[in-house]
């Protein structure tokens, strides 16, 4: 546990340092606790993309915090915002073993969505190789039909995790490739079924519509699937991030959502914003290049190491 807290403080350094730093920065510069340095930390946790309704409720519980104790320290400000932050994250937090319950189906279909550039098909790509060499037979389904590159570059993947996967050639039919995926994998008894998509931009209607078609075909051949539709955000984008997550939770309900780029971000609010705004679970956050850099997202592991010593080890 210790060693892996250490390992995700390391790879959050940036953002930390470009959020909490921030936080750090302005009470040392002001000096006393005031209601200007109440308006420059609401400031600092709004350009962080906490989100406008969840940085005025952080501040409020601030100034309440500081008048009920007559705070006049502004370290103890720092450890009061930042405890307040944590409290937010841990609400409802409740600690699993696994994100994905692989073991009481099979195939466990995983669809992954998301518009351009946000690393659905690296992310994808990780995550079979995590399944590869937990002994789970997986395969992968090449949806985005759209540009030859992206098959190329999933087969790339299908490789590196020694899996199998069901391509056609570009300009297919997104469904008729998923349709034979999960055939073939329930033919061949795979354990997890995953399906690329082509990156759409969630104000554009006829993709989204065309998702919505993929979505019902997977329920065709598996009335109970899909069991994961997970949503690929790229956690530098900040608030937008949250807006395409609105629109894609309207059209395919979603289950999940994947943060990708965390650890190079000055958005270091997006969780927070994430966690108020859309009542979906983040499964899993990227933090680095490399396919250990993909990792569950735990709350818990989370806050430690965003506020290190500020949080404190709770039994059980």
């Amino acid at each position: 546990m210790f060693k892996f807290v250490k390992k995700l403080k390391d790879k959050l350094a940036t953002t930390k340092n470009n959020f909490i730093g921030k936080i750090a920065e302005a009470v040392n510069i002001r000096g006393k606790v005031d209601e200007e340095l109440l308006e420059e930390l609401e400031s600092i946790l709004i350009q962080g993309d906490t989100g406008i309704e969840m940085s005025l409720d952080i501040i409020e519980k601030l100034r309440d915090e500081i008048r009920v104790n007559k705070i006049t320290d502004p370290q103890e400000v720092q450890r009061i915002i930042q405890e307040i932050m944590s409290c937010e994250l841990l609400e409802g937090y409740e600690e699993k073993e696994n994100v994905f319950d692989l073991e009481n189906r099979a195939p466990y279909i995983i669809l992954f969505i998301g518009v351009n550039g946000v690393g659905k098909t690296t992310t994808i790509g990780k995550l079979a190789k995590r399944f590869s060499n937990e002994g789970k037979s997986v395969l992968l389904v090449a949806g985005d039909t759209f540009r030859a590159a992206a098959i190329e570059q999933l087969d790339i993947w299908a490789g590196r995790a020694d899996v199998e996967i069901i391509k056609q050639t570009q300009g297919a039919d997104p469904s008729s490739v998923v349709y034979d995926g999960i055939k073939s994998a329930i033919a061949r008894g795979k354990d997890v079924v995953m399906i690329d998509t082509a990156g759409r931009q969630h104000n554009r209607a006829n993709l989204m519509k065309e998702l919505d078609k993929i979505h019902r075909t997977i329920k065709k051949v598996a009335p109970e699937g899909p069991d994961e539709v997970l949503l690929v955000l790229d956690a530098t984008t900040g608030q937008n991030a949250v807006s395409q997550a609105k629109t894609f939770n309207k059209m395919v309900p979603l289950s999940g959502l994947v943060l990708t780029k965390l650890d190079g971000t000055a958005k270091g609010g997006i969780i927070l914003n994430i966690k108020r705004e859309l009542k979906v679970p983040v499964k899993l956050i990227g933090v680095g290049e490399g396919i250990e850099d993909l990792q569950d997202f735990d709350a818990k592991d989370f806050v430690e190491a965003m506020f290190k010593q500020e949080v404190k080890e709770t039994d059980g």
